[in-house]
């Protein structure tokens, strides 16, 4: 797992054990990808130069130790409007493949992390992480997230706006205390009617204040700090004494620091702060897994490793909540979601279908026609809106993309060179799109009376044709209208695989 930070990248090296993960090594490289990038908005030549080289390096480790690396970028560079520059340099060097997460699927891998090193299934608990370019904050019941957002708050961001100087401003501290506040306050209500029993936080910036406090204490430090207990006045101690020392070089001399966490420290300890204040945080527990030990856990129940059932699958969790608040029709929805998978199943091979992909043409058929929410007229181009925007757990930035542009072609257009999203495809992700979106397009067909009428499908392929069978629910139900329907909406999948669709009843 790579975890490319606005401050740091990470890499940790494990090998899947029963229940979970075992680490084999970690590395950590101070990058500061996102320092003096005009509050995150570009990356500097000279970031990307040391953002591409650190990950050369990480991913040589990597292939010694013969593993498979996943990688997401976070803060930094999920906001540079040159991001695309960066994730190519690093394909081109290093031969990584970086998934920009957002905001909200970045809180639910921290939660994942935290969840499995704090060890409390049966409590709410209040995770925050405070990052280099932004705060996440998340408020979940075992595996559910109730709560999660991103916040443009980080050690990073904030030293660079209000602690740009390397000796401290009287107005500094109050300035950004208040810049704080008003960020966090928005949300406030929400999450204290939520509720949570327990708090947790992960990161740098929450390990270095908990050390810290350590040794404020006078207490020898143990061999491990995960599930280390600090409270809310003893945060509000550290930032007292942070100011205290009026350089940053005093800072790092008079309290032990890192000469890379010095300079940002008192920002992260603001921010800290300024949860404390806002949700009323009596005390807090460190947690050593964070967001990488998320990605690796999450990657293995990807990947078959660690059984998760459907009720604790955040992507089939997430998507389902969209259609619910949005689809006017979800029992029809769910019916050609269950057509179209069965279409899958029997087309996959003659269209060269990964099993992996089954999963984005049902959510996809769930999420068609969230778009009437906003007006039935052109409404796949509202999904396509939707669903890009929704900010999907559970989901990679990809994986989102090629599901909306699946949804928006569920009719009217087929997937054309000038539609700017499709073209800024990969060309094997646009035959992806233009398969699942073929045959999404027949399923729609086959329940045109939207009443589950058409019960199943089995399809036979020869070199010429795809022959597919409808059976109706009941020998006397008339399914003509679904078959002239389906049939009317073949174009795409005959294109796709190469020969005449035809329909028949079973």
């Amino acid at each position: 797992a790579l975890d490319i930070g606005t401050n740091s990248f990470h890499l940790v090296v494990a090998k899947p054990v029963p229940g979970g993960f075992e680490v084999v090594t970690r590395e950590k490289e101070v990058v500061r990808l996102g320092h003096g990038g005009g509050d995150m908005k570009e990356l500097s030549d000279e970031a990307i130069e040391r953002g591409v080289k650190c990950l050369v390096r990480l991913a040589a480790i990597a292939e010694s130790h013969d593993a498979e690396v996943r990688a997401v970028a976070t803060s930094a560079v999920r906001e540079a409007k040159n991001r695309s520059d960066f994730l190519k340099q690093v394909r081109k060097a290093a031969g990584v493949d970086i998934e920009v997460v957002s905001g909200v699927e970045e809180a639910r891998l921290i939660h994942l992390g935290v969840l499995n090193a704090i060890g409390i299934h049966d409590r709410p608990m209040f995770v925050c992480d405070i990052g280099g370019g932004s705060t996440e904050v998340v408020v979940g019941l075992d595996d559910e997230v109730l709560f999660a957002r991103s916040f443009k708050l980080g050690a990073v961001r904030l030293t660079d706006r209000f602690f740009a100087n390397t000796t401290l401003h009287p107005s500094a501290v109050p300035s950004c205390r208040a810049f704080i506040r008003s960020s966090l306050s928005v949300v406030a209500p929400e999450v204290q009617e939520l509720g949570f029993e327990v708090v947790a936080a992960s990161s740098g910036t929450s390990e270095t204040i908990a050390r810290m406090i350590l040794r404020m204490r006078g207490d020898s430090e143990p061999k491990s700090m995960n599930r280390f207990e600090f409270s809310g006045d003893e945060v509000r101690a550290v930032v007292t004494a942070l100011q205290s020392a009026s350089t940053v070089e005093e800072r790092i001399k008079r309290f032990g620091l890192e000469s890379n966490r010095g300079d940002i420290i008192l920002a992260g300890a603001l921010i800290l702060e300024g949860l404390v204040d806002t949700f009323e945080l009596k005390s807090i527990m460190f947690s050593d897994y964070a967001l990488r030990e998320g990605l690796l856990l999450d990657t293995l129940r990807r990947e078959g490793l660690i059984e998760v059932d459907k009720d604790h699958d955040a992507a089939r969790r997430s998507v389902q909540q969209l259609a619910d608040r949005c689809d006017d029709r979800p029992d029809h929805s769910q019916h050609v979601a269950e057509l179209a998978g069965q279409l899958f199943d029997e087309l996959a091979d003659t269209l060269a279908l990964a099993p992996e992909s089954k999963q984005y043409l049902e959510f996809a058929a769930l999420l068609a026609n969230v778009g009437v929410v906003v007006s039935h007229a052109k409404h796949h181009l509202h999904t396509y809106y939707l669903v890009r925007n929704a900010e999907l757990m559970g989901l990679t930035d990809r994986e989102v993309e090629i599901i909306a542009q699946i949804a928006r072609y569920h009719r009217k257009s087929v997937p054309k060179p000038e539609h700017a999203e499709f073209a800024a495809l990969s060309t094997a992700d646009q035959r992806l799109v233009r398969s699942l979106a073929g045959i999404l397009r027949v399923a729609i067909g086959l329940d045109r009376t939207y009443d589950a009428r058409v019960k199943s499908v089995s399809v036979k392929v020869t070199a010429s044709d795809v022959v597919v069978t409808a059976k109706s629910r009941g020998k006397k139900a008339d399914i003509s209208l679904n078959l002239y329907a389906a049939n009317e909406r073949k174009g795409l999948l005959a294109d796709v695989s190469k020969r005449r669709v035809k329909f028949s009843k079973a």
